[in-house]
């Protein structure tokens, strides 16, 4: 028998896989949970990123695409079931409420149709106040509880990684613990994400139009990566409160692995890394082909890579 990895279990570059195993462990959190609203936001989330969603363009962004949405879904979803076979109960309000969040968390790098100078980059150091707002005026003509906006925009603020979350108001309950789910989950489904490497030329780039400062080139960014693993593994054990530790319950109950497979997906990609860069600042894209990401690349900002 192969042995089990993360990317065994589910196809996260396919987002009907996604939503297919979104819906089946809500199912398992919940059995009656009434999935319509959730089914409904999945499909909606796609047409925004997709650019049919009347008023919005399509999304520009190579590294907060929409794979990126459904990795970070995925990894929530995952904690809160690991959450939910060690004991711990969420109510079916908390279950949408997260759900929504996880999908709409970058909403905010979508550009208006009318505005058409630049890509949704240049929103990066702001765009978690966006997806608040958008994520709320998603909510407002649905039939969603009225403390669905107050709750959703605590989840989203989590997600910043430069955010204070003990100064985040939060709703009674479980809403801290979502935040710092979400705020989890988006740092876990990058990290642990199959072409993570190749999609970090590209939000260098992102950070470039953002005016995002601290990286010299794209090889400086893939240098400065491990230094981000250190603060990420930092930001989970503390303000996210050791959240991460949800995993391996949930591969355990869902797979029958007694694993944290998705640390093991994230330690691979700093292991290839190393690779990368021992490659050098000359070579390094050629250590990074996979599914034609490189090659995107070069099509948009050219073949030499910037010293």
């Amino acid at each position: 028998m192969l042995e089990r990895n993360l990317r065994s279990l589910v196809d996260t570059e396919d987002v009907a896989a996604v939503a297919r195993e979104t819906v089946h462990l809500l199912r398992l959190m919940s059995p009656g949970l009434a999935l319509a609203p959730v089914k409904a936001a999945f499909q909606d989330m796609k047409r925004l990123f997709a650019g049919r969603c009347p008023g919005w363009r399509a999304c520009n962004t190579e590294y907060h695409d929409v794979h990126h949405t459904t990795d970070t879904l995925l990894a929530m979803m995952r904690l809160m079931h690991g959450a939910f076979v060690t004991g711990l109960r969420f109510s079916d309000a908390d279950l949408v409420a997260a759900a929504l969040s996880a999908m709409f968390h970058d909403s905010g790098y979508i550009q208006a149709e009318d505005d058409t100078e630049g890509t949704g980059a240049k929103y990066t150091a702001c765009h978690v106040e966006r997806s608040v707002v958008f994520l709320a005026g998603y909510l407002k003509p649905r039939d969603f509880p009225a403390d669905y906006p107050a709750l959703t925009r605590s989840l989203l603020l989590c997600t910043g990684l430069h955010v204070d979350i003990a100064s985040i108001r939060f709703a009674p309950g479980n809403a801290k613990l979502l935040g710092q789910m979400l705020g989890a989950g988006d740092l876990l489904g990058q990290m642990s994400a199959r072409t993570y490497l190749e999609k970090l030329l590209f939000l260098y780039h992102e950070f470039q139009e953002g005016r995002i400062p601290g990286f010299v080139d794209e090889f400086d960014m893939l240098q400065k990566t491990f230094a981000f693993n250190e603060e990420t593994r930092r930001r989970l054990a503390q303000e996210l409160g050791g959240v991460d530790r949800f995993m391996r319950p949930h591969f355990r109950a869902r797979w029958g692995v007694d694993r944290d497979l998705c640390a093991e997906a994230i330690a691979q990609n700093l292991e290839s890394l190393r690779g990368v860069i021992a490659a050098g600042p000359e070579q390094y894209r050629e250590r990074l082909r996979r599914d034609g990401l490189v090659e995107k690349l070069e099509r948009a900002h050219g073949r030499r890579p910037p010293l």
